[in-house]
């Protein structure tokens, strides 16, 4: 039972980013990680944090030490860790020392103080918990100045974590602490509500029981505190007791029962990092995962801060949330182990020591670090949605699918409304990458289910409504949130629409890329704070308030913007692109008790001119063969699938002095090249674009018009200025 005990302590907590193991020492290029200033560390516990209004907060405080285990006296910087899973449940027997972030010996012995802390409500602490909410974020500001004043600080302060531990470090920030230098979030959310909460409307119930259970229990296991300040324990384990029947349970039962908790509203707004990112102008380095549970919110702290010049740097790897807490494969990225990126960028940023290779014009880091599904290899980019290396690719649905018979993707449809049934199967999802990712990586790690679904999506493909291109005969790389705008009716006039893209190689095998999920009732669209690349969107808000929830008249045919979250991928030659359609995602979400009977009638998916549904990808302007770089103007199929055939539009282009006119026999939109660098796209308007041409230098340029439809046609001319 000990054993037992530790290894599902050791797992939960590393699946909320308890458990941090650094990798394996790899000296990034150009930097190589400096040595040990110290031999040993001590460290100190249950230190009392007092707060503004009485409550006392408990900390663990290691600091460097010499080779007898004194602790220097010199002032260090302080790297602070704020979590709510309990720093004294390192005592149980197996779990070790390394349960409230990355082991603090590596920066430590290089001269840094380690402060973990409990958040209120939870551990030693007193208090009542509640999740972020305004008072207990308020608690990091003042936990970060209470580090900067100690007599073992030299004033300078950093943060650390993942999780829980990565989403604080952006509240405590925003508040501008004294001191605090720089911070390192891993796997931070950003809109709780949409990113994990609430995944299109429907309630996720794979992992916040998981995680507030978690919080729950390692809450009310008797303060250590408890030995040394019985007053103190006592009051922290009846606090903690009764948040279970005051705030942990009502908010569950809220939700499900649909009522105010299962809406987006100031519960969740005073709870999501990306209302305050604003507010944050320290260096921050964060890691995220491409099957993390904040796979859509972490790319959206990176963007605003790069935007507003905030030195910021991202990595995002094949990892779900249990191993993008960890850490552990961060070194795969090319830049160093976890631990040594940590060192990095707090000697630069804290210490500040001299590091051109890490924020100037020849960094060896680039912006942003991810991992590119498909040919499975790390790519690098400027920014998040780069509209100057990124356009909008629109594949049409065409075709009826049926059972085991996919309609098609990628090739216009004909006047004539084509339907596609869409199913209620409850298990749909169950054996997918989904059911993995939304607990967190518990199931893979635990070895609870078949391992197959999470790296074959051929079972769930066959349970789907699908469509397919053909196979493709250019290289299709995707970076970014996508979009589906389907045009569904139902006989409820709800449901929900759980969507999936796929690559689909020539040996048959579907690997799953990413997903996304929309209730059709809560369709409604806020254009203001949507993101759209080439006048398409490409990634829907949906405002998610009871206010804007509409049923559709039954059988009423409506569109609706499904956001699928980012991922970055190549869909090489060869391979096909496949686009899934089901109305369930087990164990992943759960209808409110309102809705449960209107999602349990089949939902029609409609395509033709009229309902034209669509997929609307990010798609990058080169792409990778055999590791040299190869443009991608028109990425798509070889031929248009035998289901839907339609015919090549007609395409001209014609230059009159400073303009481009180009017109086609097909709708859509048309991708203007000026000598292979230059961009823009317009939309056909009755069958014609016109395009401004900029200034040019004297002599013979070539221009190029793409029709972004399918099939893709090119036309190019060469003229003289």
């Amino acid at each position: 039972m000990r054993r037992l005990t530790a290894l599902v302590l050791t797992v939960l907590l590393g699946v909320l980013g308890l458990v941090v193991v650094p990798g394996a020492a790899q000296a990034a290029s150009g930097w190589t990680p400096r040595p040990e200033d110290y031999p040993k560390t001590v460290t100190r516990t249950d230190l009392p944090i007092t707060m503004d209004d009485g409550t006392v907060l408990r900390a663990d405080l290691t600091l460097p030490a010499d080779a007898d285990g004194t602790a220097t006296t010199d002032k260090v910087p302080v790297v602070v860790t704020i979590t709510a899973y309990n720093k004294s449940t390192s005592q149980v027997p197996g779990v070790g020392g390394m349960l409230t972030g990355a082991d603090p010996g590596y920066l430590v012995k290089r001269g840094y103080a380690q402060l973990t802390v409990d958040a209120r409500g939870t551990g030693s602490s007193e208090g009542t918990w509640c999740a972020f909410c305004t008072r207990e974020t308020k608690d990091y500001g003042q936990i970060m100045t209470w580090a900067h004043d100690q007599a073992w600080s030299n004033g300078s302060t950093a943060m650390t974590g993942p999780s829980y531990m990565g989403i604080d470090q952006i509240f405590a920030a925003a508040q501008h602490p004294a001191g605090l230098k720089a911070i390192f979030p891993q796997v931070p959310a950003a809109d709780v509500y949409r990113d994990v909460v609430a995944s299109g409307g429907q309630i996720d119930v794979g992992f916040i029981p998981l995680w507030i259970g978690l919080v729950t229990t390692t809450g009310i296991i008797p303060p250590a505190v408890t030995a040394t300040d019985p007053v103190s324990g006592l009051t922290a384990l009846v606090q903690h007791l009764t948040d279970i029947a005051t705030w942990s349970a009502p908010t569950m039962l809220s939700a499900l029962g649909g009522q105010q908790d299962a809406y987006d509203g100031d519960f969740y707004a005073q709870r999501s990092p990306i209302n305050v990112i604003d507010k944050v102008d320290v260096p921050t380095f964060l890691v995220g995962g491409e099957y993390d549970l904040f796979q859509r919110g972490t790319p959206l702290l990176f963007e605003n801060l790069q935007k507003r010049g905030v030195p910021t740097k991202m990595i995002i790897g094949p990892w779900n949330h249990l191993q993008g807490s960890s850490g552990e494969d961060v070194g795969d990225a090319g830049h160093g182990s976890l631990a040594e990126l940590q060192l990095r960028w707090f000697d630069h940023y804290v210490k500040g020591i001299p590091d051109a290779g890490l924020d100037g014009a020849k960094s060896d880091i680039a912006p942003i670090t991810y991992f590119e599904q498909g040919p499975d290899q790390w790519r690098t980019a400027k920014r998040w949605v780069d509209p100057t290396d990124t356009s909008a690719t629109v594949e049409p649905l065409s075709g009826t699918a049926g059972t085991g018979k996919p309609g098609v993707l990628g090739v216009a449809p004909s006047t004539a409304d084509q339907a596609s049934t869409v199913l209620p199967n409850p298990v749909s999802g169950l054996c997918s990458r989904s059911t993995d990712q939304w607990t967190a990586g518990l199931i893979s790690e635990l070895q609870l289910f078949n391992s197959t679904c999470f790296e074959s999506n051929n079972v769930n493909s066959q349970m789907s409504t699908a469509f397919r291109t053909a196979p493709l005969t250019q290289h299709l790389p995707i970076f970014g949130p996508i979009n589906a705008r389907l045009y569904v009716s139902s006989p409820t006039g709800d449901g929900l629409l759980s969507v999936a893209i796929d690559d689909v190689a020539p040996d048959g095998s579907v690997k799953r890329l990413t997903g996304g999920w929309q209730m059709i009732s809560l369709r409604a669209l806020d254009t203001a704070r949507t993101r759209y690349l080439d006048g398409q969107v490409l990634q829907p808000y949906h405002p998610f308030t009871k206010a804007s929830q509409a049923l559709a008249k039954p059988g009423q045919v409506v569109p609706v913007d499904v956001e699928l979250f980012p991922t970055g991928a190549d869909i090489r030659p060869g391979h096909r692109l496949e686009l899934t359609v089901q109305s369930f995602d087990v164990p992943h979400l759960l209808p409110t008790l309102p809705d449960l009977a209107n999602t349990l009638a089949p939902i029609t998916v409609h395509s033709s001119t009229t309902y034209p549904s669509s997929l609307v990808l990010p798609t990058r302007n080169k792409a990778y063969q055999d590791g040299v770089a190869i443009p991608v103007d028109a990425p798509g199929s070889a031929t248009p699938a035998a289901t839907g055939d339609v015919a090549a539009p007609h395409l001209r282009m014609k230059v009159h002095g400073r303009r481009v006119v180009v017109t086609s026999t097909a709708p859509g939109r048309v991708r203007l090249t000026i000598d292979g660098r230059m961009r823009l796209t317009k939309r056909l308007v009755h069958g014609r674009a016109a395009f401004r041409l900029p200034r040019l230098v004297a002599g013979v340029h070539r221009a190029r018009a793409t029709y972004l439809g399918r099939p893709r046609v090119t036309v190019t001319t060469s003229f003289r200025r």
